[in-house]
């Protein structure tokens, strides 16, 4: 497949407050957290391992992610960990596995409504019992970054905006990648109205801040509710 990556335009995404939600399970990688300079990181993994040899099970794979692209300081875990623990077992509408993205939506609202969606296929999949599942984190983040953007109605992302089938939304990310893009800017699925973007690289975003701890409620066959876990307050999902 020949992609024309002429035929999609490149935007200025300045978001302040865009919002992804993680599995809380997840914690934070010392190693991007305390150690300012990414220069030094293969050194210190280095001596690390003679008495950590599981390090790299937390870290995960650093060489897939450029030197000068990495993030780091208070909240890099959150920017570096989609990049450096991916697999070919969990592809995603722009990567087939091989390599990372980070996700965001412009609003709390598009971050619950993706992940609910992708919560409940596998709930749905493992056949799962009703009740509380799953923890999750609400992280805030900004991106200042220029993209290229699928927003619009351009004829040309239809196939990359399919709801359920990945297959040109991976090879357009693939292209672009290679390209030398930043990422992609579209319009969210699950959420009327919502924008989302899809980073190709850590430092594309900056000043990561964990916001609330969140419960989804899965009633057998969807999530129907969330609840806020530190005030207790439960929210249905409509």
């Amino acid at each position: 497949m020949v992609i024309d990556i002429a035929v999609f335009p490149v935007s200025d995404v300045e978001w302040q407050r865009s919002v992804r939600i993680i599995r809380s399970v997840f914690p934070s990688i010392d190693l991007f957290e305390d150690i300012a300079d990414p220069a030094d990181w293969p050194l210190i993994i280095s001596a690390e391992q003679k008495t950590n040899p599981r390090l790299m099970e937390t870290i995960g794979n650093l060489d897939l992610v450029p030197e000068k692209r990495r993030a780091a300081g208070p909240g890099a875990s959150y920017l570096m960990a989609p990049f450096t623990h991916v697999s070919t077992d969990r592809p995603s509408r722009f990567s087939d596995g091989t390599f990372g993205v980070l996700y965001a939506g412009n609003s709390f609202e598009v971050a619950l409504f993706e992940t609910i969606l992708h919560h409940g296929r596998f709930m749905a999949r493992t056949n799962e019992p009703a009740g509380w599942t799953s923890q999750f984190r609400e992280i805030i983040l900004k991106v200042s970054v220029r993209l290229h953007d699928l927003r619009g109605g351009n004829p040309h992302a239809q196939e990359a905006l399919s709801p359920n089938d990945y297959s040109a939304s991976q090879a357009l990310a693939t292209t672009l990648r290679v390209e030398g893009s930043d990422g992609i800017v579209y319009p969210s699925l699950r959420f009327d109205g919502g924008e989302c973007v899809g980073l190709f690289y850590p430092d594309c975003a900056a000043d990561t801040i964990q916001a609330r701890h969140l419960d989804y409620h899965w009633n057998g066959t969807t999530v129907d509710l969330y609840r806020d876990a530190s005030t207790g307050q439960v929210y249905r999902i409509v």
